[in-house]
This record gives C-alpha cells, sequence and structure tokens, in this order.
C-alpha cells in the first residue's frame, strides 16, 4: 500500500519514483566494484537523442568538489557536480556511511513525500555499491572516479517532452559519466548514466537563491533517456 501511495504522488512529479528491480549489475574484469547494471562499455554509443557538452562556466557562488555540491542557480552546473559526486569515492580514506551521508547531504527531502530515502538507497545501490561489499573493497583499496562525458536536459530528453515537468523551475537530467573503477585487482573503465532530478527558483519548494538535487536514478528501469 505505501509503494502504491508513493507512485500515485510521483505521476504528477515526472517520474521522480519510477518501478524499479534490484539491478544485476556485471563485474567489469580485474574491478573491485560492481558496476550499475545501466553501465556502457568505453566507446559505446550513448541512447539516441540529442547531446550537449558539459558546462564550461557555471554559474556559481560555491566551487563544487567530489563531496560538496555547488552553490548555484544554474541547473545543468548542478546535475553534472552531482553525477560526478555520486561516482567518485575512496575506500582508503572514507567508509560506506562517510560516503552514503555525502550523498544524502545532497538529496532534499520534497514537502510532498514524492522523493523518500528509500528511493535514495536503492539507486545508491543501482551504482554497484552496497554497505556489505564496501569491506572487500576497502580491503582491496578500491576507489572510484567519474568524469563526465554528455548532458541533457529537459526537451532534449523524449520522456520528458511527452511527462513535462509539473512547476517551473524542475529540472530533469541525464548525464553520461565515464567511471574508472581502481583497486589491488586492477582497473576498469566504463560508461553509466544517470539521471538528476534538479528543483530550482521559482519554484516554492526550492532553496532560496540556489537549485537543489531531489533525486537521482542509476538503475536502468529509471534512466530518463
Amino acid at each position: 500500500m505505501a509503494a502504491g501511495l508513493v507512485v500515485l504522488v510521483i505521476i504528477g512529479v515526472i517520474f521522480l519514483v519510477w518501478p524499479a528491480d534490484s539491478p544485476s549489475g556485471r563485474v567489469p574484469p580485474m574491478a573491485a566494484a560492481t558496476p550499475p547494471a545501466t553501465a556502457k562499455a568505453s566507446g559505446t554509443a550513448t541512447a539516441p537523442g540529442s547531446t550537449s557538452g558539459v558546462p564550461d562556466e557555471p554559474i556559481v557562488t560555491a566551487e563544487a568538489t567530489p563531496d560538496v555540491l555547488p552553490h548555484t542557480r544554474d541547473y545543468r552546473a548542478l546535475a553534472v557536480a552531482a553525477a560526478k559526486g555520486i561516482y567518485t569515492w575512496d575506500s582508503r580514506s572514507s567508509s560506506y556511511s562517510d560516503v552514503y551521508a555525502k550523498v544524502r547531504s545532497w538529496w532534499e527531502l520534497l514537502p510532498d513525500g514524492s522523493n523518500p530515502l528509500l528511493v535514495l538507497v536503492r539507486e545508491f545501490e543501482g551504482t554497484g555499491v552496497t554497505a556489505g561489499t564496501f569491506t572487500t573493497l576497502t580491503d582491496q583499496s578500491a576507489r572510484r572516479s567519474g568524469t563526465v562525458e554528455s548532458l541533457r536536459c529537459d526537451l532534449e530528453l523524449a520522456k520528458v517532452q511527452e511527462y513535462p515537468a509539473p512547476w517551473e523551475g524542475f529540472h530533469v537530467c541525464t548525464v553520461t559519466v565515464q567511471v574508472v573503477d581502481e583497486s589491488s585487482n586492477g582497473r576498469s573503465a566504463y560508461a553509466a548514466p544517470v539521471t538528476v532530478m534538479v528543483n530550482c527558483p521559482p519554484a516554492a519548494t526550492a532553496p532560496s537563491g540556489r537549485c537543489a538535487m531531489v533525486a537521482f536514478y542509476a538503475t536502468a528501469e529509471r534512466i530518463v533517456y
């Protein structure tokens, strides 16, 4: 019943919560961490549709780092920073709790309850990392880094054209990240799409003067193309 309630709420928020199954990520050769089920091998073409380059000079008031998102009204810059940060961690200096807490601090809950934290947990595990596997990753000195290859937002995405945003200031961006997994077992690279939902002024639910990430999707069934 709870899941059904969430779905009813989310229909009005453009796929903020779509039904999804647990990812069946495949392990790349010599990699410690399991890449997401949506990952593509390097050089594989992205989904059909127009692509946009990553913003070169985003309008920000605070510089983004892998641990901190920029305070900006530029939703494209925020989506890029979030996607890169989601796929960046180092088990040599951070625990699973540290990595999860970083991403949790970016996920700003909406008043209508349409982006619950249970979705965050599932989608973060969709990147191929769980609390149960992180101990093994730490033993292997595993680390992951992400470089953004392409960005498409809003009407560049067919699903958003079909289901437009329910309010002004709400944006949907799908980012393709080139991910590099390294560990004592070796190195592996692959491309992974991630959809980032961003809420900006003038939306009444947005923070004052900046945009906020309200959801991201890494599982195959939820990526917005």
